[in-house]
């Protein structure tokens, strides 16, 4: 089973390199002994107004690692195996074929990776229950990428372990190559944003089960799809829900576009937990479609 990816956030550098300043003579000593009562009295000044900002930032409080924020706790008695590949955590359901969810951190430096895209599903074998990629085959069904390849290019291993089984969902084609591409899309555009999003998404299944089950394996297919989106540094931190059906999406992504709560209360899935009570309960309240598609604070 994979570990856990480790990076590390970029630092701005300090600039290097210093000159003396020339020695003072008798004829610009006064100048020069004003001028350091006057970078004196800036630094001073400095100083009072960094330690009144100060305040402020320690009163907000503090958001843990994107490592705790993209798992989620599922109902009590629904089956999972956590797996943790390098781009992303499965809670993955041996019982349905396929993940209970789906998540990651995208970076704003990881959303125009370079890595070209594979085309090579697989199963994992270390896994029971794992689907094969011919369970799909003249299903009707596209192999639909919970977390999508397009956010994975920024390394080839991502890229390969986005096409492994237990990362796959039954999704009609009207879906996964319409509303659900272009939800992918837009959160890839508030990574660049927000310097980074922690998406979770997964099936939606009714109460009385699956659809249908196709392939030899017995894939339950959904009754629709959820995504959640959390950006955790924005400033103030903002998250907001969708909740899509297994076909075709009439008036697009904004249609769908609900609070985390409302997800939380369809799919049973507590998303974000690691969050401070006040800003988890503030962020899952949001849905404001209009304010997070345009980056408006």
């Amino acid at each position: 089973m994979a570990t856990n990816r480790t990076r590390r956030r970029a630092t701005p550098g300090s600039r290097g390199g210093s000159r003396k300043p020339p020695r003072a003579t008798d004829n610009t000593r006064p100048l020069a002994i004003a001028l350091a009562v006057a970078v004196i009295a800036v630094i001073a000044w400095l100083v009072i107004t960094a330690k009144a900002q100060g305040n402020g930032d320690n009163d907000r409080p503090a958001i843990p690692d994107a490592s705790a924020l993209e798992t989620a706790n599922v109902p009590k008695g629904m089956p999972e195996e956590l797996l943790r590949y390098k781009g992303f955590t499965v809670s993955f359901n041996p019982k349905t074929h396929q993940p209970n969810w789906v998540g990651w951190e995208l970076l704003a430096s990881e959303a125009d990776g370079r890595h070209p895209r594979t085309q090579s599903f697989a199963p994992d074998l270390d896994v029971e229950g794992c689907a094969t990629p011919q369970d799909y085959r003249y299903s009707g069904f596209d192999r639909g990428h919970m977390a999508p390849a397009g956010d994975m290019k920024w390394d080839a291993q991502a890229m390969d372990e986005s096409f492994l089984m237990t990362n796959i969902c039954p999704q009609a084609g009207d879906l996964n190559r319409g509303a659900w591409n272009k939800l992918e899309e837009k959160c890839r555009q508030r990574a660049r944003r927000d310097s980074a999003v922690v998406i979770v998404c997964g099936p939606v299944f009714g109460k009385t089960g699956a659809s249908m089950l196709i392939g030899p394996t017995g894939v339950a297919v959904p009754q629709g799809f959820f995504k959640v989106v959390l950006s955790p540094y924005a400033d103030p931190p903002r998250a907001i829900g969708f909740l899509m059906p297994n076909g075709p999406v009439p008036g697009g992504m904004q249609n769908c576009a609900v609070s985390v709560d409302s997800v939380e209360s369809v799919t049973g899935i507590d998303f974000f937990s690691a969050l401070p009570d006040a800003v988890e309960k503030e962020v899952e309240s949001q849905c404001d479609f209009h304010r997070w598609s345009t980056g408006k604070r």
